[in-house]
């Protein structure tokens, strides 16, 4: 099944000399980078990804040596990490050679691999997000203090994320929109600009129920945390456990999750 979206998703590799998805000399007058753009591309490309790669390894580190940061709720930042960790191990590298190169190199079904692994990542750390937010809003303003030991819920949750994304980003493959070279064309990923019924479709439902949604999720959850902290004060969150060092090892997850989304600006 994934075949015939290959052909269609990567048509432009065809028109490669070497049959290796080199551009053709038509899909190189469509490229807007200079070559001095495609090397800052990527040496922007390189940092991000040595610096998600040791950061997010970091994170793993951490949470395997310290036995206070094992939680349940940090249970889901290790997921989010793990997501962006692969992005910079099965991704990141692809776009990096294929920008020092100012081409494509790994052919019609490498586009289509890239694109699907860093759409669906991408979602998995977005989506992880609302939900982490969601169980730090359901823990704290819950009657009574969150059980530690207590790992169905997260399981779940994170269960959830990673099987809810790869629902919204399996489609492409089956004929629902495609995945394609994108910017400059040293990445991959939906495509954006066709306007078809089905192309059109598949992006609005993207946007729906991977963006927005989780948005209003993150924003309602933390909104209404903020307002209660507000209202009794911030010596409340002293009452759980090892609260401080979680909000610690939060800020640091969370960070580390723009690496893929820091990639997407970059490349547009």
């Amino acid at each position: 099944m994934i075949e015939p979206n290959v052909s269609r998703s990567c048509a432009w590799c065809a028109g490669g000399a070497d049959g290796t998805g080199a551009l053709s000399d038509e899909d190189h007058s469509e490229n807007t980078l200079s070559p001095t753009g495609h090397l800052v591309v990527a040496v922007c490309l390189g940092f991000i990804g040595t610096f998600g790669f040791l950061n997010n390894t970091l994170v793993l580190v951490l949470f395997c040596r310290y036995k206070v940061l094992r939680s349940p709720m940090n249970c889901l930042l290790v997921s989010i990490s793990v997501s962006d960790l692969l992005v910079c191990v099965v991704g990141t590298p692809f776009s990096f050679a294929a920008s020092t190169q100012g081409r494509w190199l790994i052919g019609p079904a490498g586009c289509v691999w890239y694109g699907f692994v860093n759409s669906f990542l991408g979602v998995v750390s977005l989506i992880s997000l609302a939900v982490l937010s969601y169980e730090r809003y359901c823990t704290m303003m819950g009657a009574t203090q969150a059980d530690s030991t207590n790992y169905r819920k997260v399981v779940i949750g994170i269960a959830f994320s990673w099987i809810y994304s790869l629902f919204w980003t399996l489609p492409p493959l089956f004929g629902w929109s495609c995945y394609g070279p994108e910017g400059p064309g040293t990445t991959c990923s939906v495509n954006w600009a066709a306007k078809t019924p089905n192309n059109v479709s598949y992006i609005v439902c993207l946007f729906v129920f991977c963006l927005i949604l989780p948005f209003i999720v993150i924003v309602y959850s933390y909104g209404r945390l903020l307002q209660a902290i507000t209202q009794v004060g911030v010596k409340t969150i002293n009452v759980y456990n090892g609260l401080y060092v979680e909000i610690v090892f939060f800020a640091l997850c969370t960070k580390l999750s723009t690496t893929h989304k820091v990639q997407f600006a970059i490349v547009h």
